[in-house]
């Protein structure tokens, strides 16, 4: 397998500093073991201050708000903040709350699909979809830069498959390189599964329920995760280095510890154990 790390855009990072809050105010959540209370899209969470900061930013866990710690827009919300809207938030320019709240989950979408994909153009073993994936990689830019009312009426499930086709071959020509027999879990139930050391090299992964799994010291290089679902998975001592299409919000979801290998893009989760 290539050695090669993928290194998101810089603009697909989440920048609080930079961004009216939108996560807190334009989508919805309701009351379980994410969330502490139900909370209505386009009503700013009760913990959203004046300044567009959490007041309980750093106790989020504990208050009962986990959920909101495994979220990540991917860059969408400073993109609304600041390039559509120009800066204008919601409060000082109310007329802008509803395009605003309803322009975001589809730059989010947009974002998500520029993160996977210009992560495939980091693969070597899939420099025949290069030239494609360029190609997908500068629409799905372009619409980013659209105004608000293109943003709304946008449908992006076409995009989204031509795109997620493109991922399909990019993660064939990756995981062929994987030595051994590479195992297809695509889509399977393993919520609870018992994979402590498991090899799963070259793994197809995606949209597995991985639901507090033990994956403890499994080997995950090269592995799918696309989709896959980390919730409470144990991950201490796992090697996820050169895993394919791994996001900070599955990273998060986990439980994980200072011998877990993560790629070089993604952060530890703080709330990992030592």
């Amino acid at each position: 397998m290539s050695s090669s790390t993928p290194t998101p855009l810089p603009v697909l990072q989440a920048d609080c500093a930079n961004c009216f809050a939108l996560c807190c105010v334009a989508l919805p959540f309701a009351k379980s073991n994410d969330f502490a209370v139900n909370k209505a899209a386009g009503t700013p969470c009760k913990n959203l201050r004046q300044d567009f900061r959490c007041g309980i930013h750093t106790r989020l866990r504990d208050q009962g708000f986990p959920g909101c710690t495994v979220f990540d827009c991917f860059g969408a919300g400073q993109q609304i903040s600041q390039v559509t809207f120009e800066g204008r938030d919601w409060r000082t320019h109310p007329g802008t709350r509803e395009a605003m709240f309803e322009a975001f989950p589809v730059m989010r979408q947009l974002h998500e699909l520029l993160f996977y994909t210009a992560e495939a153009l980091t693969r070597p073993a899939a420099a025949p979809l290069h030239p494609a994936l360029r190609t997908a990689l500068a629409r799905t830019e372009a619409l980013t830069r659209a105004d608000a009312k293109t943003l709304t009426a946008l449908d992006v499930a076409p995009l989204r498959q031509e795109i997620n086709a493109l991922l399909l071959k990019t993660s064939e020509l990756v995981r062929a390189k994987a030595p051994g027999r590479r195992k297809n879990h695509r889509g399977a139930d393993l919520m609870g599964a018992r994979l402590s050391g498991a090899d799963l090299r070259g793994a197809n992964l995606r949209g597995a329920y991985l639901i507090a799994a033990d994956l403890s010291g499994a080997d995950l290089r090269g592995a799918d995760l696309i989709g896959a679902d980390f919730r409470d998975t144990d991950l201490g001592g796992a090697d996820l280095r050169e895993t394919l299409f791994l996001t900070q919000p599955q990273l998060a979801a986990a439980r994980g510890n200072a011998a877990t290998r993560i790629p070089a893009h993604l952060a530890r989760p703080a709330h990992w154990t030592a």
